[in-house]
């Protein structure tokens, strides 16, 4: 209910989520919004911070972004059955959402350790991501994803990577079989979150996917 609230208050206050931030109230320090979002109590860890926010300066430099207020962080270094999904809302500080998120059926078990930007590989794609439109599909409401990060994620369009809803997004189904359900490579939450999150998120907002590539570019 606190993350509905949280999104309901965006909505109200900003009148639309595409229209919470804009490249003009772009965090001036980075650094120090990285600092106070590692502060918050079961928010993602700093290195994964760190990188989530070099990603997101680097899409406001691209001209990719008009939601600045929010960013969306998914750490696959993570098993499944970890809430591993924030969507942090990076002018208060506050985490607006903190959700399971599945992966790739051919990514992994519990813990996925297999990414591609390949068709028809089933597996979850890492970095840098800006939101698009939201739409109905089979998978019910979605959100369309766009991956910029050449050769990593630059299919992810194509291939229909996008946010959605699924059953299998369980926390009581996966502590019975040892993990969460999996997608065809899409980041798939819980069915009564889906649009909620989807509606505070659209629109031009930072999705960040961490991985085993961004721990090796660290060391």
């Amino acid at each position: 209910m606190k993350n509905l609230l949280i999104a309901a208050i965006l909505v109200a206050v900003f009148g639309s989520p595409a229209g919470a931030g804009t490249a003009l109230d772009r965090p001036a320090d980075l650094a120090a919004v990285a600092r106070s979002l590692s502060a918050l109590e079961d928010g993602p860890p700093r290195d994964v911070l760190d990188a989530a926010i070099d990603a997101f300066d680097r899409a406001v430099e691209l001209g990719a972004v008009t939601n600045t207020r929010l960013l969306t962080v998914i750490d696959y270094s993570r098993p499944s059955l970890e809430p591993r999904l924030w969507v942090l809302d990076v002018q208060t500080p506050a985490i607006v959402f903190r959700e399971l998120v599945a992966h790739g059926r051919a990514s992994g078990e519990n813990i996925a350790t297999q990414f591609s930007n390949d068709h028809d590989s089933h597996m979850t794609s890492l970095g840098l991501f800006v939101t698009e439109s939201s739409y109905m599909g089979s998978n019910g409401y979605s959100l369309r994803l766009r991956g910029l990060d050449k050769g990593v994620n630059d299919n992810a369009f194509d291939r229909a990577i996008v946010i959605h809803g699924a059953p299998y997004v369980d926390a009581a189904t996966a502590k019975r079989v040892g993990r969460l359900g999996r997608s065809w490579g899409c980041p798939a939450v819980r069915l009564d979150v889906a649009r909620p999150l989807i509606d505070a998120i659209r629109g031009g907002s930072v999705v960040f996917a961490y991985g085993p590539l961004h721990a090796r570019r660290k060391t």
